[in-house]
């Protein structure tokens, strides 16, 4: 019998078991997955509590890696032992062994980890749609990014930099401050000592900046406008402390003719071509030494609930991983 994480209702971390499960033969399309690490999301978060509606019961998590164990019909792009990782796919990777289609599995190269795989395919494969695509820089940009010091957060000033790119980052606390700073960021904000607004004011000359990259949501949303400078882009792809209440369309001509976008990496790695080229520049990114992937915390499966707690408390840093 192998060991998942199911959810029957949605709630808080209580709401998650810890049971036996029967993983038969991969059917076609498939291949069944003996997993050495699974990666910790807030995404995983939105689903638990009913924010980003599933049918129920269910399963839980978006990422991983691990040993291809058996290929099914038609699977010709995978054998028995290859390295994979993932960032997709349906919600099943809190688990040591499950199965999952074939076409959202990409080989990890010999020179990276598993372990380090499970830790940044989706926050790693973020950033490279939200500065490669989204918004694309290409250096001397002054940025905004939020949650400087998460698991995200860490790459981005680690990609940004690579790119020549200056970071204006937030975090929660000094310690936070100090660790964004060691991967990158170059003006860190403390959002409980200082007011945001007006430090990137400052630090712009008044200019604002040409982009805002913000997985925080209500609580900075109108804040991250005002950071902007005319016909800037607001770039919302998360909602950490909740979703942003409505808003009036006015609120970006008065600021000079803003955009908005609410992106979503699933739709960024939708067309398999589009996958493997963004895994290929993040793996080429973490082979080159210009991105290190930093695993903050790990956690045993069964002990789920309390990385579920300490995630939503804000009190990890950089990537989490589950241990199966």
């Amino acid at each position: 019998m192998a060991k998942a994480i199911r959810v029957s209702r949605i709630g808080g971390p209580e709401v998650m078991e810890y049971v036996d499960v029967e993983v038969g033969e991969p059917g076609p399309g498939e291949v069944r997955l003996r997993q050495v690490a699974v990666g910790l999301n807030f995404i995983d978060v939105y689903f638990r509590n009913g924010v980003y509606p599933q049918p129920l019961p269910s399963g839980l998590g978006k990422e991983g890696a691990g040993v291809v164990e058996a290929v099914g019909p038609g699977v010709t792009s995978l054998k028995v032992g290859d390295r994979v990782a993932y960032a997709g796919g349906p919600n099943a990777a809190y688990s040591d062994i499950r199965l999952i289609p074939a076409a959202v599995l990409v080989k990890v190269p010999a020179e990276i980890k598993l372990e380090t795989a499970a830790a940044m395919m989706l926050q790693g494969l973020t950033v490279q749609y939200l500065f490669r695509q989204t918004f694309p820089l290409r250096g001397g940009e002054t940025i905004l990014f939020h949650a400087a010091a998460g698991g995200v957060g860490l790459i981005a000033c680690q990609w940004a930099r690579a790119l020549g790119v200056t970071v204006i980052g937030t975090v929660g606390s000094d310690e936070k401050g100090v660790l964004a700073k060691a991967h990158g960021c170059t003006h860190v904000i403390n959002y409980n000592k200082e007011n945001f607004v007006e430090r990137v004011k400052e630090l712009t000359g008044g200019k604002g900046v040409p982009v805002v990259y913000d997985s925080i949501g209500k609580d900075t949303f109108m804040g991250s406008l005002d950071c902007l400078a005319p016909l800037g882009m607001m770039v919302s792809y998360g909602n950490a402390s909740g979703a942003v209440p409505p808003f009036s369309l006015n609120e970006l001509a008065s600021r000079g003719s803003l955009f908005i976008t609410r992106p979503s990496l699933f739709s960024y790695i939708a067309k398999r071509e589009a996958l493997e080229t963004m895994a290929s520049e993040l793996f080429g990114m973490v082979e080159s030494g210009k991105i290190k992937i930093e695993i903050q915390q790990r956690y045993a499966l069964r002990d789920v609930a309390q990385a579920h707690i300490d995630l939503e408390a804000r009190k990890t840093t950089g990537s989490t991983i589950l241990i199966p």
